[in-house]
């Protein structure tokens, strides 16, 4: 488990590459959930999510001998964006495998950071490929299940702790659970009466499926939203889960269309899917808030293109005919 004094070197040890993003309260989003509400903006760190900071932690922890190697990370979206990035930074080659459905932004992001890029038939095939890199000598970089990458995805709320120290309550997007597995690691240490509400999609809901299972399912993704796609989560952030988590709610894609459109037309920022998500499953609790609670929505990334924001609206618009 990662401990919050690792959270904290972890701070210090990215403080000068990564972005401290801002935090803003929503008088219209406090009236209609009733109860304050608080957005943290992680969408504006480099490359467009939460990812870079354990992305770049996890890369300086390995020292100069294993990066002289290269490194390899698998990713359908914002950890391949994120290890392209940290890796231009650094200066490290950087061979990043994805599916072939990922959002074709991110595969030109990942490429225009300084990356190759190799696209596989899914996730596992990515995975496997991934393996035969690392068999020929490149150092691997995982997306969620590593201790480093968590500990630097709890910087975020170190941030929103110092920020919001009246927070009774903060809703997290769950893909492969390294985002929930550093909050509730940050969170339950140092403000232990907080509730950590999780949300997945209902058509990719990997951690509720582990947890009703009582132990790890790997499962097939198909929602639209690629960046909460992971076929399986890590055993830290299952075993934080079924621990700690408040509750995990499942939202539809409709659920998270209209919640980044909500976004869009009254807050002025255009979250992608997996953040708007954390909107979508305030609206399902919002009978389970008071006046008196504070509800941190983290917006942990923003990089759904301007096509797919257009598409989604398309089927919103559809589906309300």
């Amino acid at each position: 488990m990662v401990s919050l004094t690792d959270i904290h070197q972890a701070a210090a040890n990215v403080k000068k590459l990564t972005r401290r993003t801002p935090q803003r309260s929503s008088p219209q989003l406090s009236e209609r959930l009733g109860a304050r509400v608080e957005l943290k903006l992680e969408m504006q760190q480099h490359s467009g999510s939460f990812k870079t900071r354990g992305a770049f932690h996890q890369m300086l922890a390995l020292g100069d001998a294993a990066l002289g190697k290269g490194v390899v990370a698998v990713s359908g979206g914002n950890f391949a964006r994120a290890a392209a990035y940290c890796s231009g930074i650094l200066g490290v080659d950087a061979v990043v495998c994805m599916p072939e459905n990922a959002p074709q932004g991110s595969i030109d992001a990942t490429r225009e950071y300084g990356a190759a890029v190799e696209l596989l038939p899914d996730a596992v095939a990515a995975f496997a490929r991934a393996d035969e890199w690392v068999a020929q000598g490149r150092t691997a970089l995982h997306p969620f299940d590593n201790a480093q990458q968590v500990a630097g995805n709890g910087i975020v709320a170190l941030e929103i702790m110092e920020d919001c120290p009246r927070m009774t309550d903060i809703i997290v997007s769950i893909g492969g659970g390294g985002l929930i597995a550093g909050i509730i690691s940050a969170i339950k240490a140092a403000m232990p009466a907080v509730r950590v509400w999780g949300v997945e999609p209902e058509l990719a809901p990997t951690m509720r499926m582990s947890l009703s299972a009582g132990e790890l399912v790997d499962i097939t993704p198909a929602s639209l939203t690629k960046t909460l796609g992971a076929p399986f989560v890590s055993q830290t952030a299952f075993d934080l889960c079924r621990r700690h988590l408040e509750d995990l709610i499942l939202v539809s894609d409709l659920d998270m269309i209209a919640a980044q459109q909500y976004f869009i037309q009254n807050e002025s920022i255009a979250p992608e899917l997996a953040a708007a998500s954390t909107l979508a499953a305030a609206e399902k609790i919002k009978s389970r808030l008071s006046k008196d609670d504070c509800l941190l929505l983290l917006i942990c990334g923003c990089n759904d293109s301007p096509a797919d924001v257009a598409r989604f609206a398309q089927l919103l618009n559809a589906a309300a005919d």
